[in-house]
């Protein structure tokens, strides 16, 4: 799967059901059928979408933390708290459990946004203000972690 491209509103039904956009499901067509991993998202307040695929490769990381290990212990439980395997249906739609929907503050207006290889799901007030609250310390950030001189080829 290539990287996800693209923001997305939708409205989140009275279920918690979300219609994922054609354009969306089409780059998704790939990895509908294996189903994707639903999580809390560690630093913001929304939810991540996993491709099942992604979601296997992080737990290949996650295996190898020594669970002896107090605080490797405390993150893998808090990491995987709440993760929830799910699937579009033949409609297109993902239905969020309610859980998750409580956590993320999301009620009706929502917004889809592709990070690389996951989708992340806002309640879209939340999203408006994570972006504009981001907007001051961009800049700054964008040269501490993409402007190293390297071959990479990224400008």
């Amino acid at each position: 799967m290539n990287a996800l491209i693209g923001t997305y509103e939708v409205k989140a039904d009275a279920k918690g059901r979300l219609m994922l956009p054609a354009i969306l499901k089409k780059q998704l067509s790939s990895v509908l059928q294996s189903g994707f991993v639903l999580k809390r998202a560690v630093f913001q307040p929304c939810l991540e979408l996993y491709p099942m695929h992604e979601w296997e490769k992080l737990m290949q990381k996650v295996n190898k933390l020594n669970r002896f290990n107090k605080k490797n212990d405390a993150f893998i439980r808090r990491f995987t708290a709440g993760v929830k395997v799910v699937e579009v249906d033949a409609t297109g739609r993902l239905l969020v459990p309610k859980d998750l929907l409580a956590f993320s503050g999301i009620t009706k207006q929502t917004v889809l946004a592709s990070a690389v290889n996951i989708i992340e799901i806002w309640d879209k007030d939340k999203y408006e203000q994570a972006i504009d609250d981001a907007a001051l310390d961009f800049a700054d950030l964008a040269e501490e972690v993409m402007g190293q001189d390297g071959d990479d080829g990224v400008s």
